[in-house]
């Protein structure tokens, strides 16, 4: 059922129920927002989207619309009104724009220049809160929160995950993790999304910047530096290239140009990854292991898993995400290899994620109190780097990764997006146990952020599923704890994946789509798209490994896990 309303003079239609804020960008009025997130109930905190209904300023994004509703957006009252929103929160907010880690993004700072507050007008004041940088991913600078609660809701009602909350109340409420407690110290699985919905630098990834231009200062350092399969259609966004720009080539030249000894590719690690987990799979099909077999790529999802679920660590599969394994190859066999002392060794993994860096420091994945990987960038953090060297990534000439550790196939290149790991590893199980190729997989809804089908592989049905961000995962895990039947799950910790990580440039839910769309391209456009016809994964396991499973590789390549508890993080 429809209403009639007119909006800025002009006559429409609008669904009954539809908000004010929704028929607007329909007709492709732009409404400020600082609370609003698509797709989750409003809740009017920000009160920025306000305008005028009859004489009264409402805001848009709670109000329905109405029959003979008039709305106007950009009355006199409407932006006098934004504009003093605009300035109480920068009366209650620092004054460190300029050094600021979310100075280029800021959406208040924005909002400030567009409504051309040049000095503020009200008494300036905001209580002195201590950041919080207690774990290795994410920093928390209350100071800086405005209390939208956009984060908030993302990690609860996105994420599933409930880490942080409002606290007290009035002029004292403040945004934080439970009993105010560090949030290193609690079930947080830094994933990130709460950064990448933060509309000002209240959030941000922990900077491995200067550890890593340390490492390349060092003469008796040899740096190695890696990319995850997701960055390469992500990165160019900050160098003013389209969304889904495919940049592979120029990316390894311009970190080739910062001054890295090898510049490696996390896909060539992502097809060793399918060779260890698809025979792990095969293992546990053929012998009764654990099933499912729930996939271990996603560092965000292995600590959800652990903090939620201990009885189900056995169905984890025992590898190592793609980077850990890549720094694993290069400090265990390419060192060694090349005559370098592993211990001078420092890798950089660059990714479009942030608990990444939380993994790295995990004791469980080095050896000898050597870590696997040493530093990790974020998608953001690389372009800053890149732009601090003076390199324009849109400039630079196609070159290819160093060899060894630099093939890979479009199995890999799929593991950036929801789906990818599922089905990576499907092409190299079918084609091993029966010889021919998979058709493509048809994957059915199983609900919110849920698809799942069913494979023959061999004469068995398989039954396979994924999940796309961590309250999917809950709710797929459940299915399973009560006794649903699958075979291997999915799991990443980011709605849609890697594609859409915390670490990523900020995006829209379209950017998000073309780097997917991207992702698959490049897929079917490699000569080769099965991970075990890798020619370097053959010569890897010729050489030195012998056969996925074997004792070398469990050495290098596989990792435990750790029960947590709400505090013991």
């Amino acid at each position: 059922m429809s209403v009639n309303l007119t909006v800025n003079g002009t006559k429409t239609r609008a669904a009954r129920g539809e908000t004010i804020l929704s028929v607007a960008r329909r007709l492709g009025i732009e409404i400020p927002t600082l609370c609003h997130i698509d797709g989750l109930e409003p809740n009017g905190a920000c009160r920025i989207c306000v305008v005028d209904v009859g004489g009264r300023l409402v805001p848009s994004c709670s109000t329905p619309v109405a029959e003979g509703m008039e709305v106007t957006t950009n009355s006199t009252a409407v932006l006098r009104a934004r504009k003093t929103i605009v300035e109480l929160l920068l009366a209650a907010h620092p004054s460190e724009c300029t050094t600021c880690f979310k100075s280029d993004s800021c959406e208040l700072a924005r909002l400030a220049r567009e409504y051309s507050i040049e000095r503020i007008k009200v008494p300036r004041g905001y209580a002195r809160r201590l950041p919080d940088s207690s774990n290795a991913a994410i920093v928390r600078e209350p100071e800086k929160c405005i209390l939208c609660g956009k984060c908030v809701r993302v990690c609860n009602e996105i994420q599933g995950v409930g880490a942080i909350d409002f606290a007290r109340r009035g002029a004292d409420t403040t945004v934080q993790p439970v009993f105010g407690r560090a949030l290193g110290l609690t079930q947080c699985t830094f994933c990130g999304q709460c950064i990448n919905a933060c509309p000002t630098g209240a959030l941000h990834e922990a900077s491995h910047i200067d550890r890593v231009l340390a490492a390349l200062a060092d003469p008796a350092v040899t740096t190695v530096v890696q990319v995850a399969p997701a960055i390469r259609v992500s990165i160019g966004e900050l160098f003013d290239m389209a969304p889904g720009s495919v940049v592979t080539g120029k990316l390894a030249a311009a970190l080739r140009r910062v001054g890295f000894d090898r510049v490696v590719d996390t896909d060539f690690a992502a097809d060793l990854t399918i060779m260890e987990e698809g025979s792990e799979f095969v293992k546990r099909l053929r012998e009764g292991g654990p099933l499912p077999l729930l996939t271990s790529c996603s560092p965000g999802w292995v600590k959800f898993m652990e903090h939620n679920w201990p009885e189900l660590l056995p169905n984890l599969s025992t590898c190592k995400s793609p980077h850990e394994m890549l720094g694993a190859v290069v400090k265990g066999c390419w060192a060694p290899e090349a005559g370098i002392d592993p211990a001078t060794v420092f890798v950089v993994s660059v990714m479009p994620c942030t608990a990444k860096k939380y993994e790295a420091g995990r004791p469980e994945l080095g050896d000898g109190g050597i870590g696997d990987v040493d530093a990790v960038l974020t998608t953001r953090e690389a372009g800053r780097l890149l732009r601090l060297f003076g390199i324009d990534l849109a400039a630079m000439p196609e070159e290819d990764f160093d060899h060894p550790l630099g093939a890979s196939t479009g199995a890999a290149a799929i593991f950036g997006r929801s789906g990818g790991v599922l089905e990576a590893a499907l092409r190299t199980v079918h084609q091993l146990l029966t010889g021919e190729e998979l058709a493509s997989l048809d994957f059915e809804t199983g609900g919110p952020g849920i698809r799942e089908t069913t494979v023959d592989v061999a004469g068995s049905r398989v039954r396979v599923a994924t999940a796309s961000g961590l309250a999917a995962a809950r709710a797929l895990v459940e299915r399973v704890r009560a006794g649903e039947t699958f075979h291997m799950i999915e799991i990443m910790a980011c709605p849609g994946g890697c594609i859409n990580g915390g670490g990523q440039p900020y995006a829209d839910a379209e950017t998000a789509r073309l780097r997917r769309s991207a992702l698959n391209v490049v897929d079917r456009s490699m000569p080769v798209r099965r991970s075990h016809l890798n020619p370097e994964i053959a010569a890897l396991y010729r050489n030195v490994l012998g056969r996925p499973l074997s004792e070398k590789s469990h050495e290098l390549l596989h990792t435990t896990y750790t029960e947590r508890t709400l505090f013991n993080a």
